[in-house]
């Protein structure tokens, strides 16, 4: 929609609101099935590389072993924390790796829609 146009892709007959709302849907789902086939640990997979690229570009040969130290330094970080901030108890690596990490996939999320509009 968006190289083309807006006005375009109305005259053609896409309803551009519609369409947008439905893509933001689907990804909105496909990221959550991921995450609950996968595990919450796996939410560091969708995450990481995005955080990376921000880094050190697109280049994937550069990309991906920046995402796997990304990923094992946030695993190791939100271990961590999830044995310190509670003491006595723990708190699983699941956990404190959501709370980490659903701030920045929904920073992600909205710079992306911005981008689009």
């Amino acid at each position: 929609m968006t190289s083309l146009g807006d006005e375009l892709a109305t005259g053609l007959g896409v309803r551009v609101q519609r369409t947008r709302a439905l893509a933001a849907l689907a990804g909105v789902l496909l990221c959550a099935s991921v995450t609950a086939l996968a595990g919450p640990i796996a939410f560091v997979g969708l995450m990481i590389p995005h955080i990376m690229r921000l880094f050190c570009g697109n280049n994937m040969l550069v990309l991906l072993p920046f995402s796997a130290v990304g990923g094992s330094i946030l695993l190791l970080i939100s271990d961590i924390l999830g044995r310190v901030l509670l003491a006595p108890s723990q708190l699983e690596v699941g956990i404190v790796t959501a709370l980490l990490g659903a701030p920045v996939f929904i920073w992600i999320v909205r710079k992306a829609r911005v981008k689009g509009l």
